[in-house]
């Protein structure tokens, strides 16, 4: 059996203790003499007013919390700095207790004791806790396809609510609960989930990156034609997390930076293959290659000259030329006329 746990009330000089959980009485008609008075709620850290009436026939008078005297009439019996006394006359014997917390949650009685009989008066201190998010789950970095789990717990009182949702995304991904469950994960998943839990004082909102890699994958290559002695770029551009690395190949020989007046600039997802002083050798076959640890992924280009452009389009083209050429050659007899 639990040993129970008294209350202390002062009558006359002496102290009445009496187990917790069973009603305070006085001396005198039970009903008229105790009494309840609404609860008090307040949030944590503000200063709360303890406040009992009085009358001209009290003798004696003590503020009580649990099986702990705090006030004595005038004497402090509480060691807590918090507790001080407001007010002790005839009309109020009042308390306040500064920064509340947690733990002054919970029944205060007042109890007076007068020429004929004593009285109590109790009312129940609720402590209000704003919300604040005390568990969250790391960013997170995982392969394409995997399954995602985030954790986002929080404390307060009342006990907060909380919510998921995907900042970049909003509507797409939510969840109602601690747990956000993302199965089998797409590129399209990634980027900053954000928390919010809420409850009737605060609400505390905190966030978690999720990075997903996946393989590159290389956008279609455009041939390019450039004159002789002229200035060509091949570009090449890759979607990849992490990042691609690129290598430019040449038929099938890889080309290095400054290879044959060849110049290779990458910036981020883009790679460009320069070309300072187009020569004939330069012409031909290309191959730019996007590779990270997931994988790699290519495409192919060809670098052609003027005579490529006739010789692949026909008819009008060279056409022209050829009307060109006739010209030259029938000049000087038309000069003769």
């Amino acid at each position: 059996m639990k040993n129970p746990v008294y209350w202390a009330v002062l009558v006359g000089m002496s102290v009445l203790l009496m187990e917790q959980g069973l009603p305070v009485r006085s001396q005198g008609d039970p009903q008229s003499d105790n009494r309840v008075m609404d609860n008090i709620t307040v949030r944590q850290g503000e200063t709360v007013f303890l406040r009992c009436a009085q009358g001209d026939v009290v003798t004696h008078t003590a503020w009580l919390n649990r099986s702990s005297i705090l006030y004595a009439g005038e004497d402090k019996w509480s060691v807590d700095p918090r507790v001080s006394l407001v007010a002790l006359n005839q009309d109020e014997f009042t308390i306040k207790i500064e920064n509340v917390d947690m733990t002054d949650e919970g029944q205060y009685v007042c109890a007076v004791q007068t020429s004929s009989r004593p009285r109590t008066t109790s009312v129940h201190l609720i402590v209000q806790v704003p919300t604040k998010i005390i568990n969250l789950s790391r960013d997170v970095v995982v392969n394409e396809g995997s399954n995602v789990t985030l954790l986002c717990q929080a404390s307060g009182k009342p006990e907060p609510s909380i919510s998921w949702k995907l900042i970049s995304s909003p509507g797409d991904i939510t969840s109602d609960d601690e747990y956000l469950e993302i199965p089998a994960i797409s590129r399209q998943k990634a980027g900053t989930y954000e928390c919010t839990a809420v409850n009737d004082i605060d609400a505390d909102t905190q966030t978690v990156d999720i990075t997903v890699n996946y393989a590159p994958s290389v956008s279609e290559g455009r041939d390019v034609g450039v004159t002789l002695g002229q200035r060509g770029v091949l570009e090449c551009e890759a979607d990849a997390v992490p990042e691609a690395d690129f290598e430019w190949y040449k038929d099938d020989r890889r080309i290095f930076n400054g290879f044959d007046g060849m110049e290779i600039v990458n910036t981020g997802s883009l790679s460009k293959l320069m070309f300072f002083n187009v020569s004939e050798g330069d012409y031909g076959n290309y191959t730019c290659v996007a590779v990270n640890k997931l994988g790699s992924s290519n495409t192919s280009f060809l670098l052609f000259g003027p005579r490529a452009v006739q010789d692949g389009s026909g008819g009008a083209t060279g056409l022209q030329s050829h009307g060109a050429l006739l010209f030259v050659t029938l000049l000087p007899f038309l000069l003769r006329f």
